[in-house]
């Protein structure tokens, strides 16, 4: 018997004919019905409300708080309740599942917590205390999977489950984030197999052409909302169908499931928001918002690029012509970070900057001790990413050992991440001011460890209360930030943005929340040089404003010292 609306019913067939035209439509849509019966009370567990708060996300892997006697979970929420808790709303916690290579984005059991972590009962809590952000990892599973492992031995349903390819198949066109083989021998009861493994082979892909693979992930994905989870993270999405003789990117199939998500997830669980991690070019990014009925959020990958280009160039033009030239549509937003578990993502750059200025920022980085990551495009190699922590990134390549300027660099970059229209999310290390953990990667022999390192709490609580240490001056001066944008609703992410047109290396914002008279200025100084901007050349008639970071009233005019910033309001 349905349990279902005849409405929601008429969705689901709409989605599922366009995946599964050959199928038995009715099979799938009982086993659809069995998962609205099993989750139907999640509409009563679920604060709607969560699209309205003002949200800051806090992005940090299970294991990245460690102390001893205590399992890394509750250590990381002993931090946050100590440190953030008047600061920070949400917290991404990166996967935390048994997995058994890619820092736990190869997940040998999506339903069990990684016992090395902790257990449910202590991400339960968390999210019981904070917005709880998590990944569904739905391209690909490990090759230690139970799945994978039936699969070897001939087992149903598993044997179906993955995606087999004779390795003299044309595959040319396939688009590639990496340089390893894209199809991996693999030795089963039937013989040796030929799989796609599109990032690594210990990360098999899944075959989505089995609707059976659809419906273990859709019933994932409630379990994690029972769980607590808030927003759901759809990790490599892009990537997720695939069509031989097509670039198997970003395909039509692949936004319908999306799409999929999204409507079972309004009708279960509404106040789920649904975020689409796609480091792409910025058109192919944006189109997860769909018309407004897929992704909640699209992470805003072309900011930390554009912004390192900005701060090495000195120069705001390029970033005020894109900030003038984006806005998310009615009832989406935009995920905006600078640093995150990845290394910095080079392809949101395409269209935006020159290759001879792409291969300069890639030397620049270099230069400063950073890492670079290839991706594979038919015959050559191209830069994929940087790896090296935001705070190293932004060091002043003529002045490499002056921590101060650094520090105020960085700063200066923060400032106009949180600023921005948007939820932002904020990686764990930025908040200290981290440098390029080296004997991560040494250690793991891969280039995103540089951006992945684990910090002993009693040592860390000792940086954060010395007055001299990077670290205090960093977290200090952030938590400023986070205070203030918390407490004006003009920082909320569908207040308004306007993007001020000013002179070459300064930035202006104003946003502005449905009383104009609660509007937020935000000025930004890119350049080495103290600039002098009289309050009348950012808005006419303005004359006097008070400081949100620090009280002070200021008349007349503003001092911006090299790489300043300033958020006020007029008084």
């Amino acid at each position: 018997m349905w349990r279902i609306e005849d409405s929601f019913k008429k969705r689901l067939q709409k989605r599922l004919s366009f995946l599964y035209p050959q199928a038995n439509l009715n099979r799938i849509l009982d086993r659809i019905a069995l998962l609205v019966a099993r989750y139907e009370s999640l509409s009563s567990k679920v604060d709607p409300s969560l699209w309205e708060q003002n949200v800051t996300i806090l992005i940090s892997y299970g294991h990245m708080i460690q102390e001893k006697g205590t399992v890394p979970l509750q250590s990381l929420l002993q931090f946050l309740d100590s440190q953030l808790q008047e600061y920070i709303q949400g917290i991404h916690i990166l996967p935390f599942f048994p997995y058994s290579s890619d820092d736990g984005f190869s997940v040998i059991d999506y339903r069990k917590v990684n016992p090395e972590l902790g257990d449910w009962q202590d991400i339960e809590r968390i999210a019981r205390k904070y917005i709880l952000m998590v990944d569904l990892v739905l391209n690909h599973v490990s090759k230690c999977s139970s799945w994978f492992q039936d699969y070897i031995g001939g087992i149903l349903p598993a044997l179906d489950f993955f995606i087999e390819v004779d390795p003299k198949t044309d595959l040319s066109q396939v688009a590639r984030p990496r340089t390893t083989p894209l199809l991996t021998p693999v030795d089963t009861v039937l013989g040796t197999k030929w799989v796609w493994t599109t990032f690594s082979e210990d990360q098999i892909d899944l075959n989505y052409k089995n609707p059976d693979v659809l419906i273990e992930m859709l019933d994932i994905l409630l379990f994690y909302i029972l769980k607590g989870a808030r927003i759901i993270r759809l990790d490599a999405i892009a990537y997720l169908w695939k069509e031989i003789g097509t670039s198997c990117l970003n395909l039509p199939q692949t936004h319908e499931v999306v799409k999929l998500f999204r409507d079972i997830i309004d009708y279960l669980a509404p106040g789920v928001l649904l975020l689409t991690e796609t480091n792409l070019p910025q058109e192919d990014n944006y189109s997860y918002f769909g018309e407004q009925d897929e992704a909640h959020m699209v992470y805003q990958f072309s900011l930390p690029p554009l912004l390192l280009y900005s701060f090495h160039h000195q120069d705001s033009q390029l970033l005020t012509q894109w900030l003038q030239n984006i806005s998310p549509p009615e009832n989406c937003t935009f995920f905006n970070f600078t640093a995150s578990h990845d290394g910095i993502g080079l392809r949101p750059l395409e269209g935006l900057i020159s290759e001879k200025e792409l291969e300069n920022l890639v030397q620049t980085i270099q230069d400063l001790g950073g890492l670079v990551s290839y991706r594979q495009e038919k015959d050559t190699q191209k830069p994929y990413e940087l790896n090296i922590t935001y705070f190293d990134a932004l060091k002043d390549p003529e002045d490499k050992d002056n921590i101060s300027l650094q520090i105020q660099r960085f700063l200066c970059s923060q400032a106009i991440m949180l600023s921005l229209q948007g939820i932002p999310g904020i990686y764990l290390p930025s908040l200290f001011g981290t440098s390029n953990y080296y004997e991560g990667v040494e250690k793991n022999k891969q280039n995103r460890s540089i951006n992945r390192p684990i910090f002993q709490y009693e040592e860390l609580k000792n940086k954060l209360n010395n007055p001299k240490s990077k670290e205090y001056i960093v977290f200090k001066e952030y938590k400023k930030m986070l205070l203030a944008r918390k407490n004006h609703i003009a920082f909320h992410h569908e207040s308004k943005q306007e993007v001020l047109n000013l002179e070459k290396g300064l930035l202006g914002l104003k946003r502005i929340p449905g009383t104009e008279s609660e509007s937020v200025f935000c000025l930004y100084n890119l350049t080495k040089n103290s600039r002098t901007i009289p309050l009348d050349k950012i808005e006419s008639g303005l004359n006097k404003v008070k400081d949100l970071l620090t009280d002070n009233i200021i008349s007349k005019e503003i001092n911006l010292p090299p790489y300043g910033y300033l958020w006020f309001k007029p008084v």
